[in-house]
């Protein structure tokens, strides 16, 4: 079986990063329309995401939170997401091939992988060519975008709702007028300065 594992929210300035691992199997191989999450409309990949939760034979989505983000970097956070999310999974015996979206893998996974003799690559825009990929984004992005939306009540005025956290007009006026809040990424340049003060 393959594993397809990917992430959603690295370029933000708030919020976690989300990876999410994806054992799809008999049932979810047949789920059809399953693309890059950033090809689909919000409505198609929150469709998707519940075919997917029902369907596929494992899945596990993990949320790294914007402190360790700080503490430890965006990437090595993302990789420890990733790791995290496939060590999660309740069908790893089934394993026999490991696709991750990007150019790197985790450390934990590559020898993981080595002592079990499996088959474990990196593949640049994976999450439109491997429908486990593909299935991994739409999870993680949906995961993520609901984290983000919930957070609009609790943390009002910068529009995370909205923006999801990302750079937007909106997201950076907001920040120039209330200053960070605990979501925000402190090590990212456009907060960074505030975090100085």
């Amino acid at each position: 079986m393959k594993c397809g594992i990917d992430e959603a929210g690295r370029g933000p300035l708030a919020g976690p990063v989300y990876a999410a691992a994806v054992v799809l199997g008999e049932r979810g191989a047949r789920i059809a329309g399953i693309d890059d999450s950033k090809k689909l409309s919000e409505t198609a990949r929150s469709a998707l995401a519940v075919e997917i939760k029902e369907n596929a034979l494992g899945w596990v989505v993990i949320a790294v939170d914007a402190a360790v983000i700080d503490r430890i970097n965006i990437l090595q956070a993302t990789l420890r997401g990733m790791y995290e999310s496939f060590v999660g999974l309740n069908c790893l015996e089934v394993v026999r091939e490991v696709i991750v979206d990007g150019t790197q893998l985790p450390k934990p996974l590559i020898a993981w992988a080595e002592q079990r003799n499996i088959a474990l690559r990196a593949m640049p825009k994976a999450d439109a060519l491997v429908k486990e990929v593909g299935a991994a984004s739409i999870l993680a992005k949906t995961a993520r975008d609901a984290f983000m939306i919930d957070q609009d009540a609790r943390f009002p005025g910068y529009g995370f709702a909205k923006h999801k956290g990302y750079g937007t007009a909106q997201h950076l006026d907001a920040i120039a007028r209330l200053g960070p809040c605990e979501l925000h990424r402190k090590t990212f340049a456009p907060i960074a300065q505030y975090a100085l003060l």
